[in-house]
């Protein structure tokens, strides 16, 4: 394994697991089995049946009156891409709640032609939009960095992601902050705030920066040769990292997951999202590494970060997906394997050239940073190729 900053590989489970109700393992991180085999996510599926969602809903709607403008100003800030969930929040917002959102976008990498003409529908779906682009020589860097350290060239888009939101909070005076879903919860990971309506942004590091955030980053870029001692000092990078908590605390900002007072289902969510905000969906029919054709449009980049998941921790695109609906009622788990089985690990050629001249690497550059992220208790080589010792299908 090659040298990561990439903490979570540190806790890998050297036995692997596999959920008895959907499809995913204990290699992801922070997921975690009972005694009957049944993972976290599952867990928390069968709790969400029993919540009073009137009650939740009673609570969200207290919020919104608490920080609803009287003159049409802004009163909510949300993170907003075009995608289907983003679009379900802010339109619910808007038309149900009677808010007037601020969105606000962390953009993509490279826009892929459907990312960019959802995000123009959004917008004209009648929202306001701030959309980012940081300053692309860093970025990329960055990127390059985050690949090579991390395996996964997606790790600057994370930041900004979380990071974005609660500067333009500030800068507006706008303290609520609505995102869509808490993915820990609803797809895997930590419970330790399943059951809150908030994180908080001490959370972030350990929970999406895999341990390790934008500083750690360009300590080792400038170390590598990739960055100078002036770009690792740039001040574009304070978007990158959380504003300072006095800050955040002053004016009382604070984000709230939508999914926490709604019962979240990704699937409704695009229909209401192809409904009102004009979301069109993959014009492939599904996207490489899985079978799903709503779910992660928008960046050139996309389809290597979920391969690069693959690779760390056997547990691709399809996997992902899959167990979101087996959790939903949409597929079974005898459906669930049968689509891991197809599509888990599909190579994401389709944008390949473009993210090699991203990073400024060459293909075989690219494939040995790839090869070192392969655990040897998940990988082995078979004939000469590389093959998963451990999967779903196999284990059915």
């Amino acid at each position: 394994m090659v040298k990561t900053l990439d903490k979570q590989l540190q806790d890998q489970p050297k036995e692997v697991k596999f959920c008895v109700r959907c499809v995913v393992s204990n290699q992801r991180p922070r997921t975690e089995f009972d005694e009957e085999g049944v993972c976290n996510a599952c867990r928390y599926a069968e709790r969400k049946k029993k919540v009073d969602w009137k009650k939740r809903e009673e609570e969200f709607a207290k919020i919104c009156d608490k920080h609803r403008s009287k003159d049409g100003n802004f009163d909510v800030i949300v993170p907003s891409s075009g995608g289907k969930d983003s679009g379900f929040t802010a339109h619910t917002l808007k038309t149900e709640y009677g808010m007037h959102p601020l969105c606000i976008t962390w953009a993509p990498f490279i826009y892929t032609d459907i990312g960019w003409k959802n995000f123009q529908n959004f917008v004209s779906s009648g929202f306001s939009e701030l959309n980012f682009f940081p300053n692309g020589i860093l970025h990329r860097k960055l990127a390059r960095v985050a690949f090579e350290l991390k395996g996964d060239a997606w790790e600057p888009f994370a930041f900004g992601q979380k990071t974005y939101a609660f500067h333009m909070a500030l800068k507006f005076g706008i303290p609520l902050i609505f995102y869509g879903e808490n993915g820990e919860a609803e797809y895997g990971g930590s419970m330790q705030n399943a059951d809150k309506p908030y994180e908080s942004v001490t959370d972030w590091e350990k929970l999406y920066f895999k341990g390790a955030g934008v500083d750690a980053l360009l300590k080792a870029g400038y170390e590598m040769g990739i960055f100078t001692k002036a770009e690792s000092e740039d001040k574009t990078f304070d978007f990158y990292r959380p504003p300072k908590l006095e800050d955040i605390e002053k004016l009382g900002a604070q984000m709230h997951w939508h999914s926490y007072y709604h019962n979240w289902v990704p699937q409704e969510n695009f229909y209401y999202a192809q409904k009102y905000t004009g979301f069109v969906t993959n014009e492939d029919g599904h996207s490489e590494g899985t079978h799903s054709k709503y779910a992660s449009l928008d960046d050139k980049t996309d389809g290597f970060h979920f391969y690069l998941g693959y690779i760390k921790f056997g547990l691709g695109r399809a996997t992902r997906d899959a167990m979101m609906e087996i959790r939903s009622g949409h597929i079974t788990r005898e459906e669930g394997v049968a689509l891991v089985k197809r599509y888990d690990g599909e190579f994401p050629k389709k944008y390949f050239k473009e993210f090699l001249e991203y990073l400024d690497i060459t293909e075989e550059h690219f494939w040995k940073i790839i090869d070192s992220y392969r655990p040897p208790h998940l990988w082995e080589k078979v004939d000469g190729k590389w093959k998963l010792k451990y999967t779903v299908f196999d284990k059915n």
